[in-house]
C-alpha cells in the first residue's frame, strides 16, 4: 500500500457512516466495530486496485462479511449493552420501539432492510451485494416489513401500510 495517506483519509471521513451501517446490519455495537475493522482490513490490503471507489468496495465487504458471520454463528449471542443507532425518528420512544423491532427480526431480513431503507440500494443492487436473486430481496423485504409492522404496530407511518 503505496498511498497510505489516502487510505487514513478515507478512514477518516467515511468511518462514522460506516459504523453506523454495520451497526444497522448487526445490531450489536461491538459485533459493528468487528465488522468495520474486517472492511478495512481487506481495503487497506487492496487499497491500490480500489482507490478509485473504495466506498462501494468497503460495503460490500461488509455485506458479505455479515453474511458469512451469521451462517456460521451457532450460538444465540445477546448484547450487554446499548448503542444509540441514528434513527430517522425524533421521537425517542419510537426510536426505541424501531431498535426493539429490528434486534426481534432475522439477521437476514435486517440486512435486507438495512441495504434497501437505510441504505437506500434498489432491488437489483441489493440482491447483486448479497449474491440473492430479486425476487428474494422482494420476498424478504415484504416479510421484514410485514414483521416489524406485527411488533411495533406504532411504527406503522415509519414501515408503510402497503409495503
Amino acid at each position: 500500500m503505496t498511498d497510505r495517506s489516502g487510505f487514513d483519509q478515507f478512514v477518516h471521513a467515511r468511518g462514522p457512516a460506516l459504523a453506523r451501517t454495520a451497526y444497522l446490519l448487526t445490531g450489536d455495537h461491538h459485533l459493528a466495530e468487528d465488522l468495520v475493522q474486517a472492511a478495512l482490513v481487506k481495503a487497506a490490503q487492496h487499497w491500490e486496485r480500489i482507490d478509485t471507489s473504495p466506498e462501494a468496495y468497503v460495503r460490500r465487504t461488509m455485506y458479505h462479511q455479515n453474511i458469512s458471520w451469521w451462517r456460521r454463528r451457532k450460538l444465540t449471542e445477546t448484547s450487554l449493552g446499548s448503542y444509540d443507532a441514528p434513527v430517522a425518528a425524533a421521537d425517542p420512544t419510537l426510536r426505541l420501539s424501531l431498535e426493539q423491532a429490528l434486534r426481534r427480526l432475522t439477521p437476514r431480513q435486517r440486512t435486507v432492510l438495512v441495504l434497501r431503507f437505510f441504505e437506500d440500494l434498489t432491488e437489483v443492487q441489493t440482491a447483486a451485494a448479497l449474491g440473492i436473486s430479486s425476487g428474494a430481496v422482494k420476498s424478504m423485504s415484504r416479510q421484514a416489513l410485514k414483521r416489524l409492522r406485527d411488533l411495533a404496530p406504532e411504527l406503522a407511518d415509519l414501515v408503510g401500510a402497503d409495503a
